[in-house]
Formats: C-alpha cells, sequence, structure tokens
C-alpha cells in the first residue's frame, strides 16, 4: 500500500491541547536542572565509540532513544542496541524528575510535541544523535540461528552513532541492496525474529496508521502503512524488551508490560469473521499467522484486522517485588515483555532500564527505581489515555474540516466493522483517507459500498456517513 496525501487548510489544535490540559512549559527548576545536566561529563565509563551505531527513526524525529549494530558471529549474530541513558541527567527526588512524573510520556500533536523531558535533553544532550558520544545503556544480545536469545548483556557506556537513518529510505536501500554496513543484517535478523516470533503465538496487526503532517501553510493528511524495515526494527526492540523482562523475572522484581491471552470466545468470533470474510484459517494456524498471510489493503483483509483488534486487550504494566505475576505474559508478543527502549518519551523505561542494571550486575536495585515501580502503572494508563485522545482528536479535527465543504457528497467506502444492533458501523473512505462512523441498516462487513457524508463538524470533530 502507498502513502495517500490530502490537503487540509489550515488549523488551530490549541483547543485540543486546552481540553486535554496538557502543559505549555515546564517549571523553572525543571528547565534550569535539565540545563545543569546537559553540561554533565561523562568520562568515568567504557568508552564504545568504536561500535558502528545508527539510529532509525522519522525524518523529523530529534529524540533518538535507539541506536543499532548488528553483526555476524559464529552459530548466529551479536545485535548491539544502544539506548539513551536517560537516568543519568534525571536526579531523584528533584524537580524534573517530578514533572516528568506529571508528564508520563511525551504528547505528540500535528502543531508540536509536548515531551517527557526539556529538549535540551530529548532532542540534544540525552538523544543518541549522530556524530556525538553520548553515554548510553549497551544491550548486547546474541542471537542463534533459529532466533533465540542465547546471551544477554546490559552496562553504562559511552557511544556514538554514525548516522540518523529514515524508515522510507533505509527500505529504498534494502530493496537495492545497499543497507548502511551497520544495519546490513536487518531484514535477515528481522525475517527470522519474525518467524521465531509467529512460533510462539505472537500476533502483529500491519494496521495503516493515519497521520496529520504540516504542508506549507496548512496540513496534508497521510494513510501510511508501515514498511517491511520497520517492523524489522520493532523485532530488535522486542527483542530486548523481552532479555528485560528475563532479566526482571529471574532477579525477583520489575516491571512488565502484559496483556492477557484473548478468551477462547473472542478468537471462536475472528474465526466466524474469517469464514464470513473468506479470510483463508489453516488447519491448526494461529491468529498471528492468519493476520500475517493478508495484504492489509484488501477491504476484506482490512476488516478482519478491525476485527482482530478485539484480541489486543487488558494491556497494561504489572510490577512485582518477590513472587513473579500470575499472568506475567504479553500476548501479542507471546512472551513476558517490558519496555526499555524509549526513555527519552516514556517515563516507566528509565526505571525498569536501573532495575535491569543493577540485577544483571548483581548489585542492589536503588531505593528511587525499586520504589517507583508499583507507582508506575497509575501514571502510564493516565498519560497512554491523555496521548491517545491527543492523536485521535487532531485525527478527527483535520478529517472534519477537510470534508466540512462536502457534505451531502457520496464517497466509496469499505466497511470494516457492523454494530447491527445500532444500525452502524465503522467505514474506511479510500479519498481522502477518512475513516468514520456511517449510519444504515444492511451494511456488509468487508465489502465496499457507495456513502453519503452527513456530517462534517470541526467543532465537534465528528464526521458520519449514511449507506447510499
Amino acid at each position: 500500500m502507498t502513502a495517500r496525501r490530502v490537503f487540509a487548510p489550515r488549523i488551530d489544535f490549541s483547543s485540543l491541547r486546552h481540553e486535554l490540559e496538557l502543559p505549555e512549559a515546564f517549571s523553572g527548576a525543571a528547565q534550569e536542572e535539565a540545563e545543569a545536566a546537559a553540561g554533565r561529563v561523562f568520562d568515568d565509563r567504557p568508552d564504545r565509540t568504536e561500535l558502528e551505531f545508527v539510529t532509525i527513526d522519522p525524518p523529523t524525529s530529534k529524540d533518538l532513544d535507539q541506536a543499532l549494530l548488528l553483526q555476524r558471529r559464529e552459530g548466529g549474530y551479536r545485535v548491539y542496541y544502544a539506548i539513551a541513558d536517560v537516568a543519568a541527567f534525571v536526579q531523584p527526588g528533584g524537580a524534573l524528575e517530578k514533572e516528568t512524573w506529571e508528564r508520563g510520556q511525551t504528547v505528540y500533536l500535528p502543531d508540536g510535541k509536548v515531551p517527557l523531558h526539556p529538549a535540551v535533553l530529548s532532542e540534544g544532550a540525552a538523544s543518541l544523535l549522530p556524530d556525538q558520544t553520548r553515554p548510553a545503556v549497551l544491550w548486547a544480545i546474541d542471537v542463534d540461528a533459529e532466533g533465540n536469545a542465547t546471551g544477554v548483556d546490559v552496562a553504562r557506556a559511552l557511544v556514538r552513532s554514525r548516522a540518523k537513518l529514515d524508515y522510507e529510505s533505509v527500505q529504498r536501500d534494502a530493496d537495492s541492496g545497499r543497507l548502511h554496513p551497520s544495519i546490513a543484517l536487518l531484514p535477515e535478523v528481522g525475517k527470522l525474529l519474525v518467524a521465531r516470533g509467529l512460533d510462539r503465538g505472537a500476533v502483529n496487526l500491519p494496521l495503516p496508521e493515519q497521520e496529520v503532517e504540516p504542508d506549507g501553510d496548512g496540513w496534508r493528511l497521510t494513510l501510511r502503512a508501515p514498511v517491511e524495515v520497520e517492523e524489522y526494527n520493532a523485532q530488535i526492540s522486542l527483542l530486548t524488551g523481552m532479555s528485560a523482562a528475563k532479566i526482571m523475572l529471574d532477579g525477583g522484581v520489575g516491571l512488565l508490560r502484559t496483556m492477557p491471552p484473548a478468551p477462547a470466545e473472542t478468537v471462536e468470533a475472528l474465526r466466524l469473521a474469517a469464514r464470513a470474510l473468506d479470510v483463508p484459517w489453516p488447519d491448526g494456524a494461529t491468529p498471528g499467522r492468519v493476520i500475517a498471510a493478508l495484504d492489509p489493503s484488501q477491504p476484506r483483509a482490512a476488516a478482519f484486522l478491525d476485527q482482530a483488534a478485539e484480541m489486543m486487550r487488558g494491556a497494561g504494566y504489572t510490577p512485582f517485588d518477590g513472587a513473579p505475576p500470575e499472568q506475567p505474559l504479553h500476548a501479542a508478543v507471546a512472551a513476558p515483555y517490558a519496555h526499555v527502549t524509549a526513555p527519552l518519551r516514556r517515563l516507566a523505561d528509565r526505571y525498569v532500564t536501573e532495575v535491569c542494571l543493577a540485577l544483571h550486575a548483581g548489585a542492589a536495585v536503588h531505593s528511587w527505581a525499586r520504589e517507583a515501580l508499583p507507582k508506575l502503572p497509575e501514571v502510564m494508563t493516565r498519560t497512554d489515555r491523555v496521548a491517545g485522545s491527543a492523536e485521535r482528536g487532531a485525527v478527527d479535527l483535520v478529517e472534519a474540516t477537510l470534508l466540512q465543504g462536502r457534505v451531502g457528497e457520496t464517497f466509496e467506502a469499505a466497511v470494516l466493522d457492523v454494530d447491527r444492533a445500532k444500525h452502524r458501523a465503522d467505514i474506511a473512505i479510500d479519498e481522502p483517507p477518512v475513516r468514520a462512523r456511517c449510519e444504515g441498516d444492511a451494511l456488509p462487513l468487508g465489502e465496499r459500498i457507495s456513502v453519503r457524508l452527513t456530517e462534517a463538524d470541526p467543532a465537534k470533530r465528528k464526521v458520519t456517513f449514511h449507506e447510499v
């Protein structure tokens, strides 16, 4: 699927910021702490700047959490993953730490983000920018030829990224066989890890994302499907998160990112949806393998993926200290898993990383990290809701603004989900790439239909269609 872009006029997102009570600036004390921390010198840690890391992020990103280097070794591979060492810049008990607990995570809006940390750190001294020596937490994970992690090391170090790459250019390089040497093995390792995940029962939903991007004096609405290398890069983060979870479970203390397995009735309902949509489900195949065989650009496949999202319910953070959690799995990963790879943008990662460093070194976990673990789920859940509302609200506003002059027009759409009791469905419009509610009595799941736009109200951020 190729990206589709539609231009929208200038839009003021300030009302959405006000509605979500997003902070406008850091306190003076927090900003002063960040600026002082940005000048720290880290000459007391191992120098691993000989490792030729690169980063892969969206083109405009400056808050670079991760840098990657892949090497072939006898019997498999070595994955080096450098993660920004945010804890080295944030003083426990200080004004900056307090404010990051209020923010929880970076919130992204089309007209600018609301960062977890001041830019002097998140886009400066703590970010793994190219050609800069930076303090990092360095993961070295050995993977065998079957995709199993056979050895893990994690320690603080100094690293130096050689290049800032982006997903689409890396995909072009992969397609033409000229990847940067540091990630030349990414397709090979990525495919291996994907296959290993499917063997475990992992599920990946390759849903296209609606994105709002600046375009001169206005905005463009984009529907973008993830490219292959994006999934391969995500597999490296999953590998690291699973390694972190194992360290914490073995050590008896930590914070897992968990999601319970889907109830049997949910899986059975998905099987019924597969039959209704003519989606092949071979005997013995897991939901993950069924999904992996689909082309999400096809209406029936897109509708099936929408139904499959029902399996992804109940994600949360589970702290433990002593006995392991009764349910330690993340069902989509099909293994225990933890968030450790995005500390510039997500609060929990800073503390989980600190726990992993201590346990791996056989040292006592710092009290400030250990005491934070049971408090983090509430903060992350609350701020997850805020971040999700910001993302959805921005898209809704752009959709309504884009369509407000077209009420009464007819569009082609795919039916993604049907609520027959309420006589409505979720539909996806081709042009512009809008997802909205459609009212009607005979909405066929997974089929293409004609719909008429009956409402487009930017003030309510609401778009409604009716079947023709």
